[in-house]
């Protein structure tokens, strides 16, 4: 125990601890933060009693429990460290409980460590380190809270294999970073192939797209030319209609429609002209100069 003062002096308990105040060996209160005098021990030939003031630390600390050589479920033995933080909550608990609540704390984070890693094989605690760390805190956080201490955290620190184990973990280390580097060139090879057929995809429907447009176009088209093409044929056909009403209406325009036809054959040495006279025709311009 740290005993801070004696009979007849003053002294200064700050937040940052407490006060443990015994009476001829028996606790007598808890002193807070503040200024205290020890009265002194005779007062006018009257004896009082015999006074001490234990010093509690009631800030957060960290214990490391170092080394410790535990073996698994499977017979491996490993070294194993470990972080503890706490903090005392009941200063008369923490010192009157248990002689020495630090090296309890030790003890029983060491026990639960050892009772933890027995009932894990290798592949566990490798896979899933936070299970020790949860196991030792869930099984020391109660016992220590009987004797005024709370567990804020308990923390694996370090792992220690044997020596051939460690080699082949390392292996097998590198061997899991070998895998995990092909797997991200494959996914990068394949994430580039569907880039690439989902740009070739891209490209044959815009060039299918460009060619139903340019069929959609020149079929347009056609069908334009054809409309025009009808309807030239209709314009033809009713000025063709017209014509044969005006001969019909004046037979003379068709005299003169002859005439014209002739003129135009006159103009061509080969041409014939069969002219009918009744019912007997005669006929000029043959290639011998004979009459047929």
């Amino acid at each position: 125990m740290n005993i801070i003062a004696k009979q007849g002096q003053e002294f200064i308990i700050k937040d940052t601890h407490r006060g443990l105040w015994y009476e001829d060996g028996k606790l007598a209160k808890v002193l807070e933060a503040g200024r205290y005098k020890i009265p002194a021990h005779r007062r006018w030939l009257r004896r009082r009693p015999t006074v001490e003031c234990v010093l509690v630390d009631i800030r957060e600390r960290d214990l490391t429990i170092k080394g410790q050589e535990i073996l698994t479920a499977d017979k491996v033995a490993i070294r194993v460290s470990i972080l503890v933080q706490f903090r005392v909550t009941d200063a008369k608990a923490a010192i009157q409980t248990v002689e020495n609540y630090e090296e309890r704390l030790y003890s029983d984070v060491q026990l639960a460590a050892r009772r933890s890693l027995a009932s894990m094989n290798l592949e566990e605690i490798l896979t899933n380190r936070n299970r020790l760390s949860e196991d030792i805190l869930a099984e020391v956080k109660e016992s220590a809270a009987g004797y005024g201490v709370a567990i804020r955290r308990a923390d694996v620190k370090d792992l220690i294999f044997p020596g051939n184990l460690q080699e082949i973990m390392n292996r097998v280390l590198a061997a899991e970073r070998n895998s995990q580097a092909q797997l991200v060139e494959a996914r990068t090879k394949a994430e580039v192939e569907e880039i690439q057929g989902k740009t070739r995809a891209e490209s044959k429907r815009r060039e299918a797209e460009a060619e139903a447009v340019a069929r959609r176009l020149q079929l347009e088209a056609e069908a334009e030319a054809a409309r025009l093409k009808a309807e030239g044929e209709t314009r033809a056909l009713v000025e063709r209609q017209k014509a044969a009403e005006a001969l019909e209406q004046h037979p003379g325009l068709l005299r003169l429609a002859e005439l014209e036809a002739l003129r135009a054959l006159a103009t061509n040495a080969n041409a014939r002209v069969y002219l009918g006279l009744g019912p007997n025709v005669f006929k000029v311009g043959d290639e011998e100069g004979k009459t047929r």
